[in-house]
């Protein structure tokens, strides 16, 4: 059986839609494969929350639209990867904070880790210079698309234990930004994935 530095996971959870930006994963993998040196398995993997194989991944991608109420298995599965060390990334794909998916999602997290636990993480956090060197979240060209907010969120939010990102969370919809053909990559001026790489590394421990 191959080894793999890294996988690619993807969570499906019982309510929303979380079988978005179909395209983004192999994008994000192509550009792990073309900037480092990880060995990385270029298929992506589906994993329910409330699956408990979900908890061995080193890194999981849960995004959406629409209303997100866990489950009692979903909710115990998420509080034990991040408090256990998992690494999870979430993306509204509404880019929009009054929008449904953060509201709820939102609304989920207060109620497994308490309402403070959720914070918007500082411009120069580490997380920005694990790989390639950002001054804060890159912004995304859906966030001025004529829906969601129409707001440019200059920020991240986190939730952290010991000191390290467990949970990172956004409304800037990476997801549709970097759902595309990863070989229409090179009619891009600056390869806008390049921050996925950044958020695998940091979750890596980098």
């Amino acid at each position: 059986m191959a080894s793999y530095d890294f996988y690619f996971t993807r969570l499906s959870y019982e309510s929303g839609d979380w079988d978005v930006d179909i395209r983004m994963p192999s994008n994000v993998l192509n550009s792990l494969v073309e900037y480092t040196t990880l060995r990385v398995d270029p298929v992506e993997r589906i994993v329910a929350l409330s699956d408990p194989k979900m908890l061995e991944a080193p890194f999981c991608y849960f995004a959406g639209h629409k209303l997100v109420q866990f489950s009692a298995a979903e909710r115990k599965n998420l509080e034990r990867y991040v408090k256990g060390g998992g690494f999870l990334f979430v993306d509204d794909c509404n880019h929009d904070i009054d929008g449904l998916f953060a509201k709820s999602f939102e609304a989920e997290l207060a109620r497994i880790f308490g309402a403070k636990a959720l914070r918007k993480i500082a411009n120069n956090h580490p997380l920005y210079s694990s790989f390639f060197h950002f001054d804060g979240p890159p912004n995304t060209s859906v966030e001025l698309n004529g829906w969601g907010d129409d707001l440019v969120h200059d920020y991240l939010k986190a939730i952290e234990v010991g000191g390290r990102v467990r949970l990172l969370y956004s409304n800037k919809d990476y997801g549709c930004e970097w759902d595309y053909d990863f070989r229409n990559k090179r009619w891009l001026v600056i390869d806008n994935t390049r921050f996925a790489v950044n958020i695998i590394q940091y979750a890596l421990g980098a």
